[in-house]
């Protein structure tokens, strides 16, 4: 259990500290919420961070490449779930997004059964950046900053649907041939 798999522990150990204290007194603690912001920041940049000390120190294992990107969709699924549930971001918003985590890991399964390892693209990074940034806003629920919000939610939508047309197209063969 090397530093980066234990950085991808750890984000996923944070996730019900995260949703208590952002449901806690149905999101009304405006503390908790300050709480939950930064417990989310801390596992989104452990998200950061793991990566780089893997690929720098040459610390790749099967663990971190099962668990990374699943870490990822736990913490960022979670908040958006809970936002729901807050009533500031709608069902189906949510719906695309948890879809396409859905086909995308689809897609790495087959592959992965057939020795291919599809790396996380840049429209599929950008569009994890977008997210983590949108659910930080949504979190902290600041009126003045509600069109900046709302920007980035619909930008980070548009990455969700970018990043999947990304990844159909480039590695369509898997589902049509088996391979690449």
């Amino acid at each position: 259990m090397n530093l980066p798999n234990k950085l991808t522990v750890l984000r996923v150990i944070l996730i019900p500290f995260f949703v208590v204290a952002l449901l806690w007194d149905g999101g009304e603690n405006e503390t908790l919420r300050i709480v939950s912001a930064g417990i989310f920041i801390v596992a989104s940049l452990t998200d950061m961070l793991d990566g780089k000390i893997a690929r720098k120190y040459n610390l790749v294992t099967n663990f971190g490449k099962f668990m990374d990107p699943l870490a990822d969709k736990l913490l960022v699924c979670s908040a958006l779930i809970c936002l729901i549930e807050l009533g500031q971001i709608p069902a189906w918003m949510v719906i695309i997004i948890i879809s396409r985590e859905f086909i995308i890991s689809g897609f790495r399964l087959v592959a992965s059964d057939n020795g291919i390892v599809i790396a996380a693209s840049y429209w599929g990074k950008f569009k994890t950046t977008f997210q983590m940034i949108a659910v930080v806003l949504m979190i902290f629920n600041i009126e003045a900053l509600q069109p900046v919000t709302t920007v980035m939610i619909w930008i980070a939508l548009i990455l969700t649907v970018v990043s999947l047309v990304d990844y159909i197209a480039k590695n369509h063969k898997i589902l049509t041939e088996g391979s690449m």
